[in-house]
């Protein structure tokens, strides 16, 4: 099957919480999620290609009335920040270090590659990373957004610990959600790639624990929604394997 056929928009929006969508790609099972507020959406990562990007926002901005205006990447692998080129118009947050990273051609072939290894094409790969040298709002501890309307989210880098580069979303409410990246994955076992560091991953999570709390629904880098019980049983898992202090 080509590329283009594996990554059709197939797959349906899920509603958390009010105005919130959370989606789970084909292909890789990655997590796209959007915020509505009376400023517009807040979109939580991007997909792996400008044209998956550019179909999602669309469609969020279609089913929450507004234009996506703010962009979130939770860290930079492909599959998460690649879609970033279709949105020139929308501020991008990410972690600290992460403007710095994408700035510097290698650090985008970088990223090119790893598309280019899963099956993208390298032509694809290298014209979506061009884009992702641009302005870029750094989170450096912890950052309150309010979207208007009465809605706030708060972003928090939590890394490095899957990535050189870990941010989530808390978005309040009644009963929060917590945009966790791949900080926690649901549909595998967690992946440490060259970039990662494990011995720090598990407090990375203990602090996702203490933002999102024990009610929150929290929504993984890849696969089903999960609860805070499943959060920890996966930091104890992570401690294990990583051998860091429990």
């Amino acid at each position: 099957m080509a590329y283009a056929e594996e990554h059709e928009t197939e797959h349906a929006w899920e509603r958390p919480a009010p105005g919130v969508l959370r989606r789970r790609l084909p292909g890789w099972d990655e997590t796209v999620g959007a915020v509505a507020g009376a400023d517009g959406v807040l979109m939580v990562d991007t997909g792996p290609s400008a044209a998956d990007g550019a179909a999602l926002a669309r469609e969020a901005a279609a089913l929450l009335g507004a234009p996506v205006t703010r962009v979130v990447v939770t860290h930079p692998h492909f599959d998460h920040v690649l879609g970033l080129g279709a949105l020139p118009a929308a501020e991008a947050y990410g972690a600290a270090g992460l403007g710095a990273l994408l700035a510097d051609p290698a650090g985008r072939a970088d990223v090119a590659a790893s598309a280019e290894e899963y099956g993208v094409p390298g032509e694809r790969a290298r014209a979506d990373a061009a884009a992702l040298d641009r302005p870029w709002r750094e989170v450096r501890g912890e950052l309150a957004l309010d979207l208007g309307g009465g809605r706030e989210v708060l972003l928090a880098d939590l890394g490095p610990a899957h990535s050189g580069h870990d941010v989530v979303v808390v978005v309040r409410g009644p009963v929060p959600v917590v945009f966790c990246g791949d900080l926690v994955e649901e549909s595998g076992e967690p992946q440490a790639g060259e970039d990662a560091h494990p011995a720090l991953w598990p407090a990375a999570l203990d602090r996702l624990l203490a933002l999102g709390g024990p009610d929150a629904l929290y929504v993984p880098g890849h696969g089903a929604v999960v609860d805070a019980a499943f959060v920890r049983a996966q930091r104890a898992a992570l401690a294990r394997r990583f051998a860091a202090p429990g």
